[in-house]
Formats: structure tokens, C-alpha cells, sequence
């Protein structure tokens, strides 16, 4: 089990140091996007979508899932680089589980495929830090809670015991 959480968070740490690096710039994807206005090819779908997959918006991010799935519906032959591209994007707009099914797709047709292995693990240890992340701002919310209602007990009891003084 530590060895599987070490495994996961190594792979995490790994993949997010490479997507940070790999975010295509502006000239790119305006490259790419006009490239497949003229011609919207498979092919030049398929390379504006990948690249897009990568991106630092979240639009760009959903449009790359819908373009990628998009593809792999209508057949497109490489439909493996369609569903990593997709996981990745779904990776990076938070969608861990989905990022995490996709993956195990993946590695049912290609049990040996290294990007989605290690995609996969990155996914769930993300998906447990996630988790983990909610459950302790739900105790904090709640530990705040309660001292707000302790200190608001006491204030009241104090207002009530100071008014009974005054009579």
C-alpha cells in the first residue's frame, strides 16, 4: 500500500512538472486553429485538439475533450492519442475520476502504454489529495462552527446573567 502511495504521488508530481512545461503558447494554437479552419481535416482536428489539451484555459480544455471525443466517434484512426489527449485535459480541469476512467480505457486496449500508466496514477493521486483537501476544510468549517455558537453561548449567557444585576 505505501509503496502504491508513493508510486502515485511520485507519478503525480512527475506529470505536473511536464504539463506545467508543455503548455503550447498563443502562436501555436492560433497556428493550429487557422490550419484547421482552412482544412478540417481528421488530422489537423486531431493536432489543434492535442495541443489544445495541454492548455492553461478552461475552455480550451473543454473544447479539446469535445474535439478529441469528437474524433474518436467518428473513427478516427489513432483513437488512443484521442483518448490520452482527452484524459489530460480532463486531468488538468480537475476531473480526476473521469481523467481516471479514461485511462483504464486506454490501458485495456494498451496494457504496456507508459503516458497512461503513468496518467492513471498521477489521476488517482490526485483524485485522494482532492478528497483529502475537502475533508479537512469541512472540519475546519466545522470546528468554526462550533466556536461560533460557544462564544455566542457565552455571550449570551452573559448578557442574560449582567441584565438580571441590574435590577
Amino acid at each position: 500500500m505505501v509503496t502504491t502511495a508513493n508510486r502515485q504521488k511520485q507519478a503525480k508530481d512527475e506529470l505536473d512538472h511536464k504539463l506545467a512545461a508543455s503548455h503550447p503558447d498563443r502562436a501555436l494554437l492560433e497556428e493550429l486553429a487557422v490550419a484547421c479552419a482552412q482544412d478540417s481535416s481528421p488530422a489537423n482536428t486531431f493536432q489543434y485538439a492535442f495541443a489544445l489539451s495541454k492548455s492553461r484555459e478552461t475552455s480550451e480544455l473543454r473544447y479539446a475533450v469535445s474535439l478529441l471525443d469528437g474524433l474518436v466517434s467518428s473513427g478516427f484512426e489513432h483513437q488512443i492519442d484521442c483518448m490520452y489527449g482527452a484524459a489530460t485535459a480532463l486531468y488538468l480541469l480537475g476531473d480526476y475520476e473521469e481523467a481516471r476512467a479514461r485511462c483504464e480505457a486506454i490501458l485495456r486496449a494498451q496494457p504496456h502504454s507508459r503516458v497512461a500508466k503513468e496518467l492513471h496514477l498521477a489521476s488517482m493521486e490526485a483524485a485522494e489529495q482532492y478528497q483529502q483537501q475537502q475533508f479537512q476544510n469541512a472540519a475546519v468549517k466545522s470546528v468554526a462552527a462550533a466556536a461560533a455558537v460557544g462564544i455566542l453561548a457565552g455571550v449570551a449567557g452573559l448578557l442574560l446573567s449582567s441584565g438580571g444585576k441590574k435590577r
